[in-house]
């Protein structure tokens, strides 16, 4: 499991700057920014959980025993799908397929903000938040109903997919990125729906908690 991140976080340096390659050299700034906007984001939720919930920014380095195989499974073809996002956009921007104009960054940036919020406040709520999916029963797992849970079920994905895969292409500027976007976004719903459907099943009080909760990822719609 180990070996799994280091080939992850491997693959995803990679991605990087075979993104800056393909978008013709290093003055790429729109790639420059996103890669600033990941670091703010993501120094922001450690710093918050390493005050609030500092065992989970442990656990989420690691691969939980339990773990359920088709989460794994998912998990990668997402990695791919949305790694291929900066990809797609590069190329876009060395070859001119497309011109995106400079008034949606700001929306970008804006869901990428509404992503580190919500992605942070579910993490801060739940100590059982790890990086996949399984029963903690080694943790006492239960429901959690507080904070963003009261809104809707999955709180975490509804952040992931509207805030940080739907604000990429926003964010690198280009329209053939969303080809890939497309298809992160649809992993994320297909994992939304799994895990629904096994915490159902196999966490005590989760059924309970769907009919007082009644959407997984955006109110009024699903």
């Amino acid at each position: 499991m180990q070996a799994l991140k280091i080939i992850g976080g491997v693959m995803t340096t990679l991605v990087f700057i075979s993104s800056f390659v393909l978008a013709g050299g290093w003055n790429w700034l729109q790639g420059w920014a996103f890669i600033g906007l990941l670091v703010v984001g993501s120094t922001i939720t450690g710093l918050c959980l390493g005050r609030k919930n500092p065992e989970l920014l442990i656990r989420r380095g690691k691969i939980g025993q339990g773990t359920k195989t088709w989460d794994l499974v998912i998990l990668g073809f997402f990695a791919l799908t949305y790694l291929a996002i900066p990809m797609a956009a590069a190329l876009d921007t060395h070859h001119d397929w497309s011109e995106m104009p400079l008034w949606l960054w700001p929306i970008g940036a804006g869901l990428f903000a509404f992503f580190v919020a919500g992605i942070t406040w579910s993490m801060v709520v739940n100590p059982y938040f790890e990086k996949t999916l399984r029963i903690q029963g080694d943790r006492n797992h239960h429901v959690i109903e507080s904070g963003p849970y009261r809104i809707v079920r999955h709180p975490g994905y509804a952040a992931t997919l509207l805030g940080f895969v739907l604000s990429t292409p926003l964010l690198l500027g280009s329209w053939w990125a969303f080809i890939p976007t497309c298809l992160a976004m649809a992993c994320l719903i297909l994992r939304t729906a799994l895990e629904d459907r096994t915490l159902r099943k196999e966490l005590p009080g989760y059924e309970a908690y769907t009919r007082k909760v009644q959407y997984r990822l955006l109110p009024g719609i699903w």
